[in-house]
């Protein structure tokens, strides 16, 4: 399938790149449908809408910058996306024009189920997490404020 999107032009996706959020985005109720594109050599990945060429997000794996990462998936959230064994975690980033103030979002994962191709961003409320991690320096969390 070829998709339109407004910074990488025409890109071909597979299907199994697809993943449907029922609920939609927080803030894009009405996005449901996305394609995860793996960025070449980069801890990166883009969440392109199928329907709005000029919505997406730039993902990554936090337990690339944040290895001491964790959070309890509720059963509910798993129940909901059809997961059993496998589960993608990823998070958004937030880049900035000087790289080193770019953030990460650990309070609001995205969670994909690689198996159905479903997929919801969970609010984790009570989480030490907040939602502007720096991404290049792992911050400790103490009381739910970073160290830095």
């Amino acid at each position: 399938m070829i998709i339109e999107t407004l910074s990488m032009g025409k890109l071909e996706v597979n299907e199994d790149q697809i993943y449907h959020f029922p609920k939609g985005i927080p803030g894009f109720e009405e996005e449901t449908e996305f394609a995860l594109i793996k960025m070449s050599e980069s801890p990166f990945w883009v969440l392109q809408s199928l329907k709005e060429q000029e919505l997406s997000f730039l993902l990554s794996d936090p337990f690339v910058f944040y290895p001491s990462y964790e959070f309890e998936l509720p059963d509910d959230e798993a129940e909901e996306l059809g997961i059993e064994l496998d589960v993608l975690v990823r998070c958004i980033i937030t880049l900035k024009e000087q790289i080193e103030t770019s953030t990460i979002n650990l309070l609001a994962p995205i969670v994909l189920n690689p198996t159905g191709l479903t997929g919801k961003q969970i609010v984790l409320h009570h989480a030490a997490y907040h939602t502007k991690h720096s991404l290049l320096q792992e911050q400790p969390v103490i009381d739910g404020k970073d160290g830095g």
